[in-house]
């Protein structure tokens, strides 16, 4: 039988991410919003019996035993710790600081017979999941470059929030940058070891009607990773460009390219004349982060019925998601980009964790 779920969080990718549970056999439960008023709204819109503004109402559910956390990265970590502190298995989005981060991996780690994961749903898109294949099937040769772009709209909210705030996790880098690190070191097996970044805020002040506000969230971003396996890779994201939704990851090796453009993933072997299309969209309208929404609560699904031992996730196919840890390393690399745009030189990628044991010492964990 399929766990009851609670969720936090009201914005689109709540709404997007409700139906494709329940559609998939999983009883929403309960949902949490910012305002009784949010939380009733869409608890009426999704048919889910259950709202609260409270966050121990939904984790202290008896029917709820798994915990998507879809809040501002404020508000995620005390909740993701919280959740496998009283049994609750969790998928969560990034967190806001490194120090979150750090305590949410450290959560996970005395829960280890609970699911945690990372809900970066590109990981499961079928382009991503059918190119890490062909990589490892030798497509490309030995691995050069690796190039991605994202351009958009926006990402600020219509009215002042946390998406306006470089330190609350908003902007470019934190939000859409980071699903984008961690994709290329799961679709390389490698992970960065230095790193060199610029970012610009071009919107410096927004102008709801509660009046003007600056903004300090980024809205370009342009960064290099040095992998540990030599590769070398380059993003950048743009989103100063309304009308406009490109979403292309190219990885570059000596024998051959693999494309993704949006939903659909194209190869070219050096001996071929032009690329052939690899994996077709289905004809399907929707844009690369529901599709891989769709196919991640899929595998979820799958990794729940075919549970044997508790303590063995990795043998099921959402082993494929993002640990904890894995976030632990994007909000590293974060922070180390964060440090070249202010110092202009390159700068070391170096993982630690600081936990706090029960006689309240800090120390050090190797990750």
């Amino acid at each position: 039988m399929l766990p009851g779920v609670g969720v936090f969080g009201t914005g689109q990718t709540v709404r997007a991410l409700v139906p494709l549970l329940q559609k998939e056999g999983f009883p929403v439960q309960a949902v949490w919003g910012r305002t009784q008023e949010e939380a009733e709204s869409l608890a009426s819109e999704l048919d889910i019996p259950f709202s609260t503004s409270q966050t121990d109402d939904v984790l202290l559910h008896p029917e709820v035993h798994l915990v998507c956390i879809l809040t501002p990265p404020p508000h995620t970590r005390q909740i993701a710790v919280k959740a496998l502190g009283i049994g609750k298995n969790v998928i969560s989005e990034q967190a806001a600081t490194l120090t979150d981060a750090c305590k949410m991996v450290t959560a996970a780690r005395y829960y280890p017979q609970l699911m945690s994961i990372m809900g970066n749903s590109l990981r499961f898109l079928p382009a991503f999941v059918h190119m890490k294949r062909l990589l490892g099937e030798g497509y490309c040769g030995s691995l050069q470059v690796c190039e991605a772009r994202v351009y958009g709209g926006s990402l600020l909210s219509q009215s002042y929030g946390w998406a306006w705030e470089e330190l609350m996790g908003g902007g470019g880098l934190h939000t859409v940058g980071s699903c984008i690190i961690d994709l290329l070191s799961h679709l390389t097996g490698c992970r960065a070891v230095r790193v060199h970044g610029m970012l610009r805020t071009f919107v410096r002040q927004g102008g709801p009607a509660g009046g003007i506000r600056s903004v300090t969230a980024d809205d370009y971003a342009c960064f290099q990773l040095l992998m540990s396996g030599g590769a070398v890779c380059s993003v950048t994201l743009n989103f100063n460009l309304p009308g406009t939704d490109v979403h292309e990851i190219m990885l570059v090796g000596s024998s051959g390219r693999l494309v993704a453009r949006g939903t659909e993933l194209f190869g070219q072997r050096i001996n071929m004349q032009a690329e052939e299309l690899l994996l077709s969209d289905g004809g399907e309208a929707t844009g690369p982060s529901v599709r891989g929404l769709n196919s991640m609560v899929t595998q979820l699904r799958l990794s729940f019925q075919a549970q044997e031992d508790r303590r063995s996730w990795a043998r099921h196919p959402v082993s494929m998601a993002a640990s904890f840890e894995d976030g632990l390393y994007v909000q590293t690399v974060v922070d180390a980009i964060k440090r070249s745009n202010r110092t202009g030189e390159w700068e070391s990628v170096e993982v630690k964790i600081q936990e706090v044991d029960p006689n309240h010492n800090h120390r050090t964990l190797p990750n």
